[in-house]
């Protein structure tokens, strides 16, 4: 059978009868079975893709199927899906199931997407490699001495590789964008509240977003519009009502006003090839006849710390609920309440998540507290309100992904610091909540994808795909 690479493809053939949803399911099956060394899937729901394949199939013959007929996807293992096992891939939530969906996920379902799996993660969602999983490490398909980003490393994997058609990740300061980048894949992080949160396992909960993997544009447009929208189950999710994303990603596309942020470029820590492509990119959207600018922005350098102090000080809090009495792993022989709790935590905690609870629980300190956490607050303030002042003069903002490419397998296991860098550009969109994809545009002398990030105002989303379709076309 032959590989698609989008949505609009499948129903083609769906509609003529060259293929069928089961053909397609045993197809994946079997892309998932010769890829498993990647380890990108933690469990694969094979004979219940089955049978939902079935049902879809008498559906499409009766005319009554779903927007998503024939897209197969995969779920970022934080995401609640009824009745199967959810982990957060942390060895805390060993043998948990689900005890319902999650709105985005119950969306997908209702639409006729076909759910084929759980993917590996960064545990809690917490790292740039996923390698911080009680499941090992996932691989990079271009070269498996790479790691694949993270997060939401796994879901990446999963769409690269043809494990499946798209996939749903997290997003808390770029856990859906640099994976992309890493692969050679689409990933948009949609502004803070579009997508209900509800089923979501939480990490920095006014950061989190549920992202969405793709290779084409328009299927994470119409997985988007599926999505989106109001919730009763989540009090901070947007009213705003939800337009046809898919319909404007495919309206031609007017002249721009772009800016590019002059500090992201002169970085010491910038690949060289990353910035020249960029450059090249910038070049070509000026020959194009779009107005392109350098513009200045001196919070630059605050914005990682902001990020790191505020998502762990809410990591601190949340994670709080992990204590061996209501669920999941518990250490073993009796020990009295509190060792239970420390031994359970100690025992189910991966490293990286101690250190960000341990970073978030020193700065919500009653001796710290003014000192870092209300002042990150404030200058988290100041991020958004000037980011947002940009987008008075310009329609998007175009910036690297992540100052690398994919980076050897335990490179930077040893320097936090280092990994922590992985976000340099990823988390502005992440602090002020407005909406960023990273697009595939280059490959370095390796042959390891180049990923540039496009960051558009509250609610833009339609804007933003519909110029990411153009910048597709355009590389």
């Amino acid at each position: 059978m032959k590989t698609y690479s989008s949505l609009n493809l499948i129903q083609q053939d769906l509609k003529d009868g060259s293929v069928t949803c089961s053909q397609l399911v045993e197809h994946y099956l079997s892309t998932i079975e010769s890829k498993k060394h990647l380890n990108a899937l933690v469990e694969v729901y094979a004979d219940e893709a089955k049978t939902k394949a079935i049902e879809i199939d008498l559906k499409i013959s009766k005319g009554n199927a779903g927007p998503l007929a024939g897209m197969v996807v995969t779920l970022k293992d934080v995401l609640s899906h009824k009745d199967h096992s959810l982990q957060g891939s942390s060895k805390i939530l060993k043998g948990f199931k689900a005890q319902y969906s999650g709105t985005a996920v119950e969306r997908l379902i209702k639409a006729d997407a076909i759910i084929i799996g759980r993917t590996n993660c960064d545990e809690f969602g917490m790292g740039s490699s996923n390698e911080n999983s009680s499941f090992g490490n996932v691989l990079n398909d271009v070269d498996n001495t790479r790691v694949p980003g993270g997060s939401s490393g796994g879901s990446a994997v999963a769409v690269q590789a043809n494990l499946c058609l798209a996939s749903l990740g997290s997003d808390t300061g770029g856990s859906v964008r640099q994976p992309a980048s890493f692969c050679g894949i689409a990933g948009l992080k949609p502004t803070y509240s579009r997508i209900s949160r509800h089923g979501l396992i939480a990490y920095g909960s006014s950061f989190d977003c549920i992202g969405i993997f793709a290779k084409e544009v328009d299927d994470i447009a119409i997985v988007l519009e599926v999505i989106a929208g109001c919730d009763e189950f989540d009090s901070t999710v947007s009213k705003i009502n939800v337009p046809s994303y898919h319909k404007s990603a495919n309206e031609s596309h007017p002249k721009v006003k772009i800016g590019y942020i002059k500090e992201t470029l002169e970085s010491e820590g910038l690949n060289e090839e990353i910035k020249q492509s960029i450059l090249d990119q910038l070049k070509s959207l000026k020959e194009e006849g779009h107005k392109v600018e350098e513009v200045d922005f001196p919070l630059l350098e605050y914005i990682l710390p902001t990020y790191y102090i505020l998502t762990t000080a809410e990591a601190s809090s949340n994670l709080s609920r992990y204590d061996g009495v209501k669920y999941g792993f518990r250490t073993s022989g009796p020990v009295p309440l509190e060792q239970m709790y420390k031994k359970t935590r100690t025992e189910g905690f991966g490293e990286e998540v101690k250190r960000r609870i341990m970073l978030g629980t020193f700065v919500l300190s009653a001796s710290y507290y003014d000192a870092y956490y209300n002042k990150a607050q404030k200058v988290r303030r100041l991020i958004r309100e000037n980011t947002k002042k940009l987008f008075s003069k310009y329609d998007f903002l175009i910036t690297p992904t992540s100052p690398t490419t994919a980076f050897k397998l335990g490179e930077h296991s040893t320097d936090p610091l280092a990994m922590y860098l992985a976000d340099l550009y990823t988390v502005q969109a992440s602090v002020c909540g407005l909406p960023a994809i990273s697009l595939p545009i280059d490959h370095d002398q390796n042959g390891l994808p180049i990923g540039t990030q496009v960051i558009a105002n509250d609610f833009e989303e339609g804007k933003l795909l519909a110029f990411s379709k153009y910048l597709m076309k355009l590389v």
